[in-house]
């Protein structure tokens, strides 16, 4: 029997042929590899245009039809914004309109199997490219960084679900490894035809975690990973009935034909080897470059800062010569100062507030004895203060907020953390 006779029937049915338009209307615009070119420097001006044309598309399909919301907010590091939100819904529009017309114009056609060849060719591939992005981000322990002293001087309750996942995982950079290389072996397994089925499983079962934990956690790449199940999925069930017969039915399965496609001419086994390489420089050695250039900017030695790294308690507060009380909302209740950046506990909307801390960046001068307190996001400056220091532990800030001259005096405290430890254990008398 020809090995192609149960994966490339003469003639689909119609069900299935629906439903390959559809999907592959709605996988060429999520797929998009057009846009992978973004990730190589000097060419990705190619594809700003096209991502111009798709945010009007958006807007123009929002105003008329879904209406998520009035004003729709961008994707921000959230790709579950609404206009994420009105992008879903235009092109699960465009997949049903585009089915449509196909299935009158083409409604004689016997099957789909070369361009579903081409389908499973960038799907994998995108899957693949996708796995290679995260999947290397997280072998270099980057994408979940450990707790800091501001995190780790927060209360537990007061920490949202997704930084509660982001914390959990980044504690453990063993485990972050080991989720990494999941991600990466995925990837390379999808890269060829002979381990593409494995791959296939192996990204299923990478990208169902992947997913729940988004789901779970109310972590905002929702729509982004139920896609890449889908994905991952598409490719299984072109082997549905190939791996029914190996799993369940423990029967004869035949060959695997879905990946593979007889290149004729030699112009074009030496563009697919060609292009495979080009992919795998731009979705593999880029990522490598940009997250050990990331990685080092990390680990870099930060030198001696005028004010040490450390928890700091609010010994004494006055504004306008008048001591504050601790009860008091634009009271400083303590102070984290961690390289560069700093955190307290204060009502005072000029910072960034976040999980029950205003979060700030600072910048001392050691010569003029002056600290400049700095927006997190924007650079913008908040205050600038005085700074003297009477011991090697002690801290007096003096300058003007809005509550008018103020002078904050702090000590710094020898607050151990635990958690900070990275404890393990082989042998354990005790729950811990």
């Amino acid at each position: 029997m020809d090995r192609n006779t149960e994966q490339r029937p003469s003639s689909w049915p119609l069900l299935r042929k629906i439903i390959f338009r559809f999907l592959f209307v709605y996988f060429f615009f999520e797929i998009a590899p057009w846009t992978w070119l973004n990730e190589v420097p000097g060419v990705n001006f190619v594809i700003k245009y096209y991502l111009q044309f798709m945010d009007w598309l958006v807007h123009l399909g929002n105003a008329k039809l879904f209406h998520v919301r009035e004003v729709l907010v961008p994707e921000n590091g959230s790709g579950d914004t609404s206009w994420g939100w009105a992008e879903l819904w235009l092109l699960l529009t465009l997949a049903g309109l585009g089915c449509l017309i196909w299935s009158v114009l083409d409604r004689k056609r016997a099957n789909y199997t070369h361009l579903n060849y081409w389908l499973c060719l960038f799907a994998r591939y995108y899957i693949a490219y996708v796995a290679f992005i995260y999947g290397i981000e997280k072998v270099f322990a980057m994408q979940m960084l450990f707790p800091s002293l501001h995190q780790l001087a927060t209360p537990l309750g007061d920490l949202l679900p997704m930084r509660f996942s982001w914390l959990f995982i980044g504690y453990s950079t063993p485990y972050q490894v080991f989720s990494g290389i999941m991600e990466v072996t995925a990837g390379l397994l999808l890269l060829w035809r002979r381990t593409a089925s494995l791959g296939a499983f192996f990204a299923t079962g990478v990208f169902i975690n992947v997913m729940m934990l988004n789901l779970c956690y109310d972590i905002p790449v929702k729509i982004f990973s139920m896609q890449m199940v889908f994905l991952c999925l598409f490719l299984l069930l072109n082997e549905s009935k190939r791996f029914v017969c190996f799993f369940i039915l423990n029967k004869p399965a035949d060959l695997c034909s879905i990946y593979h496609f007889e290149y004729t001419k030699k112009w074009m086994r030496i563009s697919r080897i060609v292009l495979k390489l080009l992919f795998i420089v731009i979705a593999v050695g880029f990522q490598i470059n940009n997250d050990w250039g990331y990685f080092k900017l990390v680990h870099k030695e930060v030198k001696q800062q005028a004010i040490k790294n450390g928890v700091y308690e609010v010994t004494g507060y006055s504004a306008n010569n008048t001591q504050l009380l601790p009860t008091d909302s634009l009271r400083w209740k303590d102070a984290v100062f961690e390289n560069g950046t700093g955190s307290t506990i204060v009502a005072d909307t000029s910072f960034r507030l976040r999980y029950g801390r205003a979060y700030f960046g600072f910048k001392a001068d050691s010569a003029q004895h002056k600290i400049t307190i700095i927006k997190s996001l924007d650079g913008s400056v908040i205050y600038n203060f005085d700074y003297v220091l009477p011991d090697t532990s002690s801290v007096r800030l003096t300058g003007k907020t809005r509550q008018g001259d103020v002078v904050i005096n702090l000590k710094r405290t020898k607050r151990h953390f635990q958690l900070a430890e990275k404890q393990f254990h082989w042998l354990s008398e005790h729950n811990r």
